[in-house]
């Protein structure tokens, strides 16, 4: 055998052997590229699955995501609404809060000048119990003073009363005895002359009217309190006059005054003053008295 045969049978065995390391190298690559690409497109499909579940969930989550928008945003509006109600209230109740306050200071000022008027009007009123009691003390003095002046004039009147009854009675005497003279001259064809007053006639003597200080006693016949009369037991025979004031009692309790408007023979009626409240005022039974 030639030195070329076996230059070319050792070529021929060389080349086989690579020939067959190229076969065993492709088809060990080939077979981790088959392998990587099945790896690779089950990725690629578990990717895309992951990329569909991905859209999904994230279409679930957007329309979650409106769903709860819109919720929110109803809340808003349901939250501005009522904040506009309260801000509202709060605004009327603010006003009202100002008009009470102002109702508040208005009736601060009322109650003070009501407290500053009452005070003046006590000072007034015992300023005027003062005055009436001094007046009382001296009408008291003054009539204790006409006590005797009255008792006199009664007697005095008494006096006058019997002297008129007397003059009557002579009166009434001459004037029959002045008949029986006329009719015995008319017999003779003769008449009396009218008498002539020597000295000139005085007028009557008029009785004086009896005061107010004279102390008469009686009581309440009847009381009117819807006019404000009251009728007492005394009257014109007792010597009560209109314009006189009697005092109503009952016990040592003063009930009010009464100024006699209307007098008769055994009663009169008079208007009802100075009436005090706390006693119920004047009632059928009282004692009336011109002094206290």
């Amino acid at each position: 055998m030639s030195t070329l045969t076996k230059a070319l049978i050792v070529l021929i065995t060389m080349a086989s052997i690579f020939l067959c390391g190229i076969v065993v190298t492709y088809v060990g690559i080939a077979e981790n590229y088959k392998q990587k690409y099945d790896n690779l497109k089950a990725e690629r499909d578990a990717a895309v699955e992951n990329e569909k579940n991905a859209k999904e969930q994230m279409n679930k989550t957007i329309a979650q995501a409106d769903q709860d928008k819109a919720r929110i945003n109803e809340t808003i509006s349901s939250l501005q609404k009522q904040i506009q109600d309260t801000e509202a209230k709060l605004d009327a109740a603010e006003r009202e809060k100002a008009m009470l306050l102002q109702k508040v200071d208005n009736w601060a000022s009322i109650t003070k000048d009501f407290y500053e008027t009452n005070d003046k009007q006590g000072q007034l009123l015992k300023n005027a119990i003062d005055e009436l009691n001094k007046v009382q003390a001296e009408l008291f003095k003054e009539q204790n003073k006409h006590k005797e002046t009255t008792t006199a004039l009664i007697e005095k009147m008494a006096i006058i009363s019997v002297l008129e009854e007397k003059s009557k009675r002579l009166l009434e005497e001459k004037t029959e005895l002045q008949e029986k003279l006329n009719q015995v001259l008319r017999q003779f064809g003769k008449t009396v002359p009218a008498p002539k007053p020597v000295t000139p006639t005085k007028d009557k003597a008029q009785v004086a009217p009896v005061t107010t200080n004279l102390v008469l006693k009686g009581r309440i016949k009847a009381v009117d309190t819807k006019n404000s009369m009251a009728e007492i037991s005394l009257g014109s025979a007792h010597g009560v006059k209109e314009s006189m004031k009697f005092h109503v009692t009952r016990g040592d309790q003063f009930i009010c005054d009464v100024l006699i408007l209307d007098v008769d023979t055994e009663k009169a009626v008079g208007i009802l003053e100075l009436v005090q409240p706390a006693t119920g005022g004047p009632k059928v039974g009282d004692n009336v008295s011109t002094s206290l």
